[in-house]
């Protein structure tokens, strides 16, 4: 599901890492919003990155 339908930004895995140094595996997930947008001229619920919002790559539906 974390996953934005327009840049196809996705879970990307990588290593947390204490004050201590001790690592272990984490999951680093995009912000994703569920949003209305405009797809091929109709309204549709979509999901998408805060980034794809803020830099105006979606039409939102009102």
């Amino acid at each position: 599901m974390a996953k934005c339908e327009v840049c196809g930004k996705g879970v990307s895995f990588g290593i947390k890492v204490s004050h201590s140094h001790r690592r272990s595996n984490k999951a680093f997930k995009p912000n994703v919003k569920r949003v209305k947008a405009v797809v091929n001229g109709t309204p549709k619920r979509v999901y998408v990155c805060s980034r794809c919002l803020r830099s105006g790559k979606v039409e939102r539906a009102i």
